[in-house]
């Protein structure tokens, strides 16, 4: 008899040791730390450019071991419009001017903005955003950093500039 209570017994704790190992991952926790957004496949300034043009975001969630999983098509994305067009108009609230899918794709749309001026000349343009679209992803609990938009989705109106609209 008192056999069989030493395994039941022994049994108990090697079950509760497996179970406490598991749980804590030996230790080490693998939790979320950050989450960042990127435009795919583009470095420097980010460009929406012409009407229907589009840019793929990419939400990554940075775990603490080091691990990264790309989350873009399980966050929530909010769009705050900042500063002014080229003509000085306010910049419209998304859904104008620009959507965000639930995967991530950023898409021009109408009204089709510009956003751009040029300090240069037609031949030699030196060109700089005047507004743009804040985009920010949330992830289980986490905030990314920001990603900044400008759209040139129209021509611009201004004289000499013969319809360009911020860089190619």
């Amino acid at each position: 008899m008192k056999h069989t209570r030493s395994l039941a017994g022994l049994l108990g704790i090697v079950t509760l040791a497996v179970v406490t190992l598991l749980s804590t991952s030996c230790g080490v926790g693998d939790k979320i730390g950050s989450v960042s957004i990127s435009a795919a496949g583009t470095t420097g300034v980010v460009n929406l450019a012409g009407l229907g043009g589009t840019l793929q975001l990419k939400v990554i969630a940075n775990y603490t071991s080091g691990k990264q999983i790309d989350e873009t098509n399980f966050v929530t994305y909010v769009v705050t419009p900042e500063g002014v067009d080229d003509t000085g108009a306010a910049l419209p609230s998304p859904p104008q001017t620009l959507t965000v899918s639930s995967t991530g794709m950023v898409t021009a749309v109408d009204p089709a903005v510009c956003v751009w001026d040029n300090l240069g000349s037609t031949a030699t343009p030196s060109w700089f955003y005047k507004g743009d679209y804040k985009i920010v992803a949330t992830y289980r609990g986490f905030t990314s950093n920001p990603i900044f938009i400008p759209v040139a989705s129209a021509a611009d109106p201004i004289t000499g500039q013969v319809g360009q609209c911020g860089p190619a």
